[in-house]
C-alpha cells in the first residue's frame, strides 16, 4: 500500500479497488438514511462505499491508500456559500492577517515586524477578518501607534465596512493631501491644520476604503497564481472543499478570473468554485449583463470551476450598505433599470444573487419580482437568492418563499454585532437574521462568511455563531429560538451551498455517488464545548478523492506547495488565520490570558517609569490614577 500498513487491513485483489479508504472514523454522513459510519471508500474522485470498517476492507487493493482516522470525527467537506475567494486569492500573500489575534498588543507587534521586512515601495496591508471587539483591549489601533510601528513603510488597516487607518507614509503613497476632496459616500478626516489625519470613514459606503487599497502595488501574474494556491490550501486547512464566489467590486470578468481559470486548466484547484459575475461600472450594468448572456451560460465549466449566475449586484443603485455604524442608506429610485436587469436574466435562464442587508431594500426588490411573476417569470426554475438579509421581515420571507427564492446568511454580526446593537438594539440583534423563521418556511438557507474584507474566512467561527449566537466579543446576540443545533448548522454549511448551485445530489453528504469531499476534524464538532467550535480545524481534507491538506498524524500526505513568493510576504512569516489553543485546553487559554495580563502590566510599569512615577524594580509603587 502507498501509506504505512494499518493493523487488521490486508490488501486483496478486488475487481475495482478503492483509490482511498478512510477508516476507524466517526463519520457523520449528513444522510438521514444512514447518518453514521466508520469508513468511506473512494474511487475516481467519487464515494463508492460507506459503512463499517469490515464492509470497506474488501475494496482495499495493493495500491489503495488507507488512512486511519484514529477515531476522529469525519464530516462532509464544508461549502462556503458566500466567499470572495477569487479576489481573496489574488491578494492573500500580500496581506497581514489579524484573523484570530486576541490582543491589539500582539497585532501591533506583528505589524511592526512586518514593516521592517517589507521592501521600499510596498505596503503593509491588514484587510479584513478581524474586529476591535476580538481584542482584549476592545479598541482599534491609534494613528500614533501605526506611525510609531512603521514610520517609513506605508500601512493600510481596514476595519470592517466602517473605516480605514493609514499611517503618514500611506497617506503620501496614496496621494492624499489637504486639497483632496471627499468622495461621495466617504470622508477623509482632517486635523485642525486641514491635513488628512489618516482616518478614512465609510459614510456610509466603503468605496473610498476600497479605492484607496487599490492604489497599493499588485502581484505579478505568476505570484497571483501561487498566492491563490496558498489561499485555497489555507481554506482546505479548515475543511472547506467548495465555495461560491460572490464576485464583488474590483473583480472584473474575465480579467480577474484568469488565475483560477489557469489553475483549473492545470488541474491544480483544491477547492471547487462556483462563481458569479458582478457589473463593475454604474450606468453600464445592462450592457455588461447582455454581453455575458451572449457569451457564457450558467453551469458552463465542470465540477471544479463553473459559472453560477449574476450578482451580488445587478445594478449599483439597488445596493444598500452594511456599515452598521451609519444609518441605513436611503436609496433613490432604482426600480426601472433593476427590473430590466432581472427580466433579462430570467428570460435567458440566468440565476442571480442580490446583496440586501435591510428589509426595506428586500421589499422593494420583491415588488419588482412580483410584477414579473404576473408575467410568468417567477418562479421559473432559475435559482435566485438574497444575501445577508439581517433585518428581513417574516412577511418578506413568505414572499421570497412564494417566488421560489433562497437566502444566504453570513456571520457578519460575529464581527459587527456590537455596532448593530448600538444602532438597532439588542432585540433586533437577537433576530438578525431570523434563521429559524427562514427554516420554518422551508427556504433553502446556505451559510457563508463573506470573507475576506469583513469576516474571517474560518468557517468554524461562522458555525460557532450559528450555534451559539455569540460575537467574537463573547457577547451572546441571537435569541435561543434563533440559534441552530449543530446538525442544522452543519447542513447549512454543506447542503445549503450545494442547493444554491444545483449540486445537492453530489455535494454535502457522504453517500455513494457523491463527490469524495470530506474533512477529518481536530476535535469532535458534535461533542466539544460550544465555545470550542470556533477552534476546530481539519487534520485531513480530501477533495475529489485527493488529499489536499494533511497535518498532525497525517503530515506529509498532501503535496507540498511552492515556497511563498515574494519572500517578504506576511503569510510567509506569520501564516494566515492565527490558531487558537486546542479545544478543551481551558488551562492553556487561562495561562495565555495571564501572560497577556502580565505583559500589559509590564508595559504599564514601563510607562510609569519613563515618567518618573515609579521606582526601578518596585512594581508595587503607587499607581498614577489618571493612567488607570
Amino acid at each position: 500500500m502507498s501509506t504505512m500498513p494499518v493493523a487488521g487491513v490486508r490488501p486483496g485483489t478486488p475487481e475495482q479497488p478503492a483509490d482511498l479508504v478512510v477508516r476507524n472514523a466517526k463519520v457523520f454522513t449528513n444522510d438521514p438514511r444512514r447518518p453514521q459510519a466508520t469508513a468511506v471508500a473512494v474511487r475516481d474522485g467519487v464515494i463508492r462505499a460507506v459503512g463499517e470498517d469490515a464492509d470497506i476492507v474488501p475494496l482495499v487493493g495493493p495500491d489503495t491508500r488507507v488512512v486511519d482516522a484514529l477515531g476522529r470525527r469525519v464530516v462532509p467537506g464544508l461549502n462556503d456559500a458566500h466567499l470572495h475567494v477569487i479576489r481573496g486569492g489574488l491578494n492573500y500573500v500580500m496581506e497581514l492577517r489579524w484573523d484570530g489575534v486576541r490582543s491589539l498588543r500582539r497585532a501591533l507587534a506583528m505589524l511592526r515586524e512586518q514593516a521592517e521586512r517589507t521592501p521600499p515601495g510596498q505596503w503593509v496591508r491588514v484587510v479584513g477578518g478581524w474586529s476591535a471587539d476580538q481584542f482584549a483591549e476592545r479598541r482599534l489601533p491609534t494613528l500614533a501607534e501605526l506611525n510609531a510601528a512603521a514610520p517609513d513603510t506605508p500601512v493600510f488597516v481596514l476595519h470592517l465596512y466602517q473605516s480605514a487607518l493609514l499611517n503618514k507614509a500611506a497617506l503620501r503613497a496614496a496621494g492624499f493631501t489637504r486639497d483632496s476632496a471627499d468622495p461621495a459616500g466617504g470622508q477623509i478626516v482632517r486635523g485642525h491644520d486641514g491635513e488628512p489625519t489618516g482616518l478614512l470613514i465609510a459614510a456610509p459606503g466603503a468605496l473610498l476604503l476600497y479605492s484607496t487599497l487599490a492604489k497599493a502595488p499588485m502581484l505579478d501574474e505568476a505570484d497571483k497564481v501561487d498566492s491563490t494556491r496558498h489561499f485555497l490550501r489555507e481554506l482546505n486547512r479548515f475543511g472547506l472543499t467548495s465555495a461560491i464566489d460572490a464576485a464583488g467590486g474590483f473583480q472584473s470578468f474575465p480579467e480577474n478570473y484568469g488565475t483560477v481559470m489557469e489553475l483549473a486548466r492545470r488541474g491544480e484547484l483544491t477547492l471547487r468554485i462556483a462563481y458569479h459575475l458582478f457589473p463593475q461600472t454604474a450606468g453600464q450594468e445592462l450592457d455588461d449583463l447582455k454581453r455575458w448572456i451572449d457569451t457564457v451560460r450558467p453551469g458552463e465549466g465542470d465540477e471544479w470551476l463553473r459559472l453560477n449566475g449574476a450578482g451580488e449586484n445587478l445594478t449599483w443603485a439597488a445596493a444598500d450598505f452594511e456599515n452598521f455604524t451609519e444609518p441605513r442608506p436611503q436609496l433613490g429610485p432604482y426600480e426601472s433599470e433593476f427590473e430590466k436587469a432581472v427580466r433579462m436574466l430570467m428570460e435567458h435562464g440566468w440565476g442571480f444573487r442580490l446583496h440586501a442587508t435591510y428589509d426595506e431594500t428586500i421589499r422593494r426588490d420583491l415588488a419588482v419580482f412580483e410584477k414579473l411573476a404576473a408575467e410568468g417569470l417567477f418562479p421559473q426554475g432559475n435559482r435566485w437568492l438574497f444575501d445577508h438579509a439581517e433585518t428581513v421581515s417574516t412577511d418578506s420571507l413568505d414572499r421570497i418563499a412564494a417566488l421560489g427564492g433562497a437566502v444566504s446568511v453570513q456571520n457578519r454580526l460575529s464581527f459587527q454585532g456590537e455596532a448593530f446593537v448600538n444602532r438597532y438594539g439588542a432585540p433586533a440583534a437577537a433576530e438578525a437574521p431570523p434563521l429559524r423563521a427562514m427554516l420554518d418556511r422551508g427556504l433553502t438557507v446556505a451559510g457563508g462568511t463573506d470573507a475576506t474584507r469583513v469576516s474571517s474566512y474560518n468557517p468554524w467561527v461562522a458555525l460557532h455563531w450559528l450555534v451559539s449566537g455569540r460575537a467574537v466579543s463573547g457577547r451572546r446576540l441571537a435569541a435561543e429560538h434563533n440559534r441552530l443545533d449543530r446538525a442544522q448548522a452543519l447542513e447549512v454549511f454543506t447542503l445549503g451551498g450545494a442547493r444554491l448551485t444545483g449540486e445537492e445530489e453530489v455535494k454535502g453528504r457522504l453517500t455513494v455517488g457523491s463527490y469524495a469531499d470530506l474533512a477529518v476534524l481536530s476535535a469532535d464538532y458534535f461533542t466539544v464545548e460550544e465555545d470550542d467550535i470556533a477552534h476546530i480545524e481539519s487534520v485531513l481534507t480530501v477533495v475529489g478523492g485527493r488529499i489536499v491538506h494533511a497535518v498532525a498524524e497525517h503530515e506529509g500526505l498532501a503535496a507540498e506547495l511552492p515556497a511563498i513568493s515574494p519572500a517578504w510576504s506576511p503569510v510567509a512569516r506569520f501564516g494566515g488565520y492565527q490558531a487558537t489553543p486546542a479545544p478543551g485546553l481551558a488551562g492553556a487559554r487561562q495561562a495565555d490570558r495571564v501572560r497577556e495580563a502580565a505583559a500589559a502590566s509590564e508595559e504599564q510599569f514601563a510607562w510609569r517609569l519613563a515618567r518618573g512615577r515609579a521606582v526601578p524594580g518596585q512594581h508595587d509603587a503607587p499607581q498614577d490614577p489618571c493612567f488607570f
